[in-house]
């Protein structure tokens, strides 16, 4: 059941979820104090099963595996969205694998991927209180464009890109 990448970066590459993913899956995503942030948490293995393994596209967001080239470990997954001319992304990181670089390597690959689609501007949403998720998209070249209570969105146009 072998799937092309996506896309590749240095130590990781991604592609979409197997069935053989959905425990390592589930471990981070239904940790409560490491999902704090995020939406997608807390489900049933079917419900996992439902929405990574179903045929999804990107105008209907899709989440893909992140995979460490080392051992063929899932350490992470990405969330693409493509709207008109915007890609949304959302990214997470198992917490055995945080403090790695990992979550700046593929977002940085995601990025080169995305520009390799096209003139997309990219955008991230992140919770108010998620430091570390904004200071990754503020390295990344991302500006903040809205903000409420419960997001703050950030975006990358083309002519940001390089930074």
């Amino acid at each position: 059941m072998e799937t092309a990448p996506l896309f590749n970066s240095e130590r990781c590459f991604v592609r979409p979820f197997h069935a053989d993913d959905l425990d390592d899956f589930m471990s981070y995503r239904n940790n409560s104090e490491w999902m704090k942030y995020q939406y997608f948490k807390g489900r049933t293995k079917k419900e996992y099963e439902e929405a990574l393994l179903a045929d999804s596209s990107m105008e209907s967001g899709a989440q893909f595996a992140i995979i460490r080239k080392a051992d063929q470990q899932l350490i992470g997954d990405v969330y693409l969205k493509k709207e008109a001319d915007t890609f949304w992304i959302g990214y997470t990181v198992s917490p055995a694998f945080k403090r790695q670089g990992y979550a700046t390597e593929i977002v940085r690959a995601l990025i080169d991927w995305i520009r390799q689609q096209g003139d997309y501007s990219i955008r991230a949403g992140a919770a108010p209180e998620n430091i570390a998720s904004i200071r990754l998209l503020e390295k990344l070249g991302f500006s903040k464009v809205e903000a409420n209570e419960v997001e703050v969105v950030y975006c990358q146009d083309s002519k940001a890109f390089g930074s």
